[in-house]
């Protein structure tokens, strides 16, 4: 009897290890894969970290809006995008950022600026999160020193949150969405 129990639950912690990734997709759907594949790659980027960015950003939501007034799937501030838009000869509205396709473009386009400009992918996306200028000023201050094990010297708590989220959802989708 002992024996047939160690198989039965043997079977079933196998079955489980082979079904885990089938789960963790489900829990941890990749939406607008498209999108993210086509602009990460236009912009050199991982597509893992832009989906990451979508999904604490949005949870994939193309009509968010934050209380501080971000738009869309990547959350990019209207100001942000007609910026962005400036330096591409392009007009950007407030409600062209509600179209997934505009709004990922945008905020790819604003990841691979930040990402060029900042010593780290952390600092990056607390730039992302905070402002470039709060970001900046942590590192020039020695408030921070840009690396994720002292993420925890992230002045802003929200920031602090957002950085690691962004970063364990990078490293779920690594794993999940390999191609």
């Amino acid at each position: 009897m002992r024996r047939l129990s160690f198989f039965a639950l043997l079977f079933v912690l196998v079955l489980i290890f082979l079904l885990l990734p089938s789960i963790l997709r489900i829990v941890f759907p990749l939406h607008y894969p498209e999108l993210i594949a086509e602009f990460a790659e236009t912009f050199d980027l991982d597509g893992a970290l832009v989906g990451a960015v979508i999904q604490v950003e949005s949870n994939f939501r193309p009509d968010a809006i934050s209380r501080k007034g971000a738009i869309g799937l990547m959350q990019i501030m209207p100001e942000t995008a007609a910026w962005l838009g400036e330096q591409r000869g392009q007009t950007i509205t407030k409600d062209d950022l509600f179209d997934p396709k505009i709004n990922v473009e945008v905020g790819t386009l604003y990841l691979k600026y930040l990402l060029d400009r900042f010593p780290t992918d952390y600092a990056a996306l607390a730039a992302y999160n905070a402002g470039p200028t709060n970001a900046r000023r942590w590192l020039e201050d020695n408030l921070w020193d840009g690396s994720y094990e002292r993420t925890g010297q992230i002045p802003f708590e929200e920031t602090r949150s957002y950085v690691r989220k962004v970063i364990m959802m990078r490293r779920l989708y690594q794993l999940l969405y390999q191609s």
